[in-house]
């Protein structure tokens, strides 16, 4: 049985939703995030050593890292369903989405929400101007265009293909999910993005994703 080690408000909505999909037996186990520092609870380090969510245990299998994780489940239960055929052009572009969402798209998405946090934190009242100065000059000059690079990107993308890898579903939409949501939800889509938007929406509208949603508790991207 697999188990997933769910934290509220997380990536790991996405590997219920994947699960979901599969129609796979599994279990949940919940945490909830510390409401002031907003990080995960120090019992998580007893399922792996950098106590981060999400992690999934199936049998005497260890699996972290949300992407590896959607990787293990897509190849071990989801070979006719969630992975195309090996070796085309829509393998390179499946692995191409499945890393991008994290390696590409989600660093800057948590920079500008560090950067965010900075003018909200407190601090002196003589330092607020400073570091709300450097805050908004950062994003800006730096990130803001980053940002607009990349969505540009995937709008372009969602303009020709209904999902990330054609005209199916495929475990990189999955992977993809959470910085979309979270743009979306955040507004930093917009309304000059509406493939981003729509693509979201049909997330949202599969019977699947309601069950995960169901399942797995409070979460603000949905």
């Amino acid at each position: 049985m697999i188990t997933v080690h769910h934290l509220n408000n997380s990536r790991s909505q996405r590997v219920l939703w994947m699960l979901e999909e599969l129609e796979v037996p599994y279990e949940i186990k919940h945490y909830q995030r510390d409401p002031e520092t907003m990080q995960a609870p120090e019992s998580l380090k007893q399922v792996h050593p950098l106590g981060k969510s999400p992690v999934i245990t199936d049998g005497d299998l260890v699996v972290a890292e949300s992407g590896a994780i959607i990787e293990y489940l897509a190849r071990t239960y989801g070979k006719d369903t969630m992975l195309p055929e090996e070796g085309g052009q829509a393998w390179l572009d499946y692995t191409y989405w499945l890393h991008y969402a994290e390696g590409s798209l989600m660093p800057p998405l948590v920079m500008r929400l560090v950067f965010e946090k900075i003018k909200t934190s407190p601090m002196p009242f003589f330092v607020k101007p400073v570091a709300k100065g450097i805050s908004d000059k950062t994003n800006q000059m730096f990130i803001g265009p980053m940002i607009k690079t990349h969505l540009d990107f995937v709008e372009s993308h969602l303009a020709k293909n209904t999902w990330f890898v054609g005209d199916n579903l495929s475990a990189a939409d999955i992977q993809m999910s959470f910085p979309l949501e979270a743009s979306v939800a955040r507004g930093i889509v917009g309304k000059s993005r509406p493939h981003i938007t729509a693509w979201v929406e049909r997330v949202h509208a599969r019977p699947a994703y309601q069950r995960a949603l169901e399942k797995g508790g409070e979460y603000d991207y949905a």
